[in-house]
């Protein structure tokens, strides 16, 4: 049976867990369980539905998105701190443990037309920190998929959200089971750059599912045409980035003369 407490901080009297005029916690003498919730909270990010949000977005990252908007939200993690806690998890592992950025540098250099400085640089940051990219661009890509989907009701903060999901199953896919995978083939660099094209390959069909466990009532067929709208507003995003790129390196050419030149060109 729960008493009735005076808070330490506004000396009003409560019952529960929680100081009902300042939110204050009930007095809780510390002891190892409250130093084992004080590590969870500042550095294993566990509590507060942490490793909760991470199984139901594995199981289904549409529905459990859905339900989070819609308000089932006391069990969840905050998905946009989960989103920078997965990246920076995945960030580590590629970096550290795997090494995929000086890969995926070696790889590069020695392919055909794509062995200037500048290529090499901008592939091999981009493949080995996807997530960190994508999480980067995540207004973004929301702007993308409320523009495709600006029918079905959301808005584009909402698009956000909707997002720091898709993005936080795609990065615990990579964790779970892409960088494991690359790990125990590191040995084989032309398999590590396979492996690692075929994750990006699947972004397609987590679209899908997503939105199908987003919208349930909308059929296969609708969802599969607005993946493809999707994508090809992406595609246009990708290209227009690719032209500002170019449009960059010129002026910077401009600036800084022959030493620029040789960055961007093959050889």
């Amino acid at each position: 049976m729960v008493t009735e407490e005076i808070c330490s901080n506004c000396q009003s009297s409560f019952t529960g867990n929680f100081c009902g005029n300042c939110g204050q916690k009930r007095y809780q003498r510390i002891s190892k369980t409250y130093i084992w919730e004080e590590v969870q909270d500042t550095v294993l990010h566990t509590n507060r539905g942490f490793l909760f949000s991470c199984l139901e977005i594995l199981k289904n990252p549409g529905r459990t998105a859905r339900e989070f908007l819609e308000g089932k939200r006391i069990k969840h993690y905050r998905p946009l701190v989960l989103t920078f806690v997965l990246s920076g998890i995945s960030a580590f592992f590629s970096f550290r443990v795997l090494g995929l950025a000086e890969l995926m540098s070696n790889y590069y250099a020695d392919t055909p037309n794509l062995n200037s400085k500048f290529m090499n640089d901008y592939l091999s940051f981009f493949s080995s920190y996807n997530s960190i990219i994508m999480l980067l661009l995540l207004p973004v890509i929301a702007f993308f998929t409320k523009l495709g989907l600006r029918k079905w009701g959301q808005n584009y903060y909402e698009h956000i959200i909707m997002n720091a999901y898709i993005l936080s199953f795609y990065t615990l896919i990579s964790i779970l089971i892409f960088y494991p995978l690359m790990y125990f083939l590191q040995s084989d660099e032309s398999l590590i750059i396979n492996i690692s094209m075929f994750q990006l390959y699947t972004s397609p069909l987590i679209l899908i599912w997503f939105y199908k466990g987003f919208y349930p009532n909308k059929t296969w067929k609708s969802i599969l045409w607005k993946v493809i709208l999707l994508l090809l507003l992406f595609l246009i995003g990708f290209i227009g980035i690719i032209i500002l790129g170019i449009l960059v390196g010129v002026l910077l050419s401009m600036l800084y003369g022959d030493e620029m030149i040789k960055y961007f060109q093959p050889g």
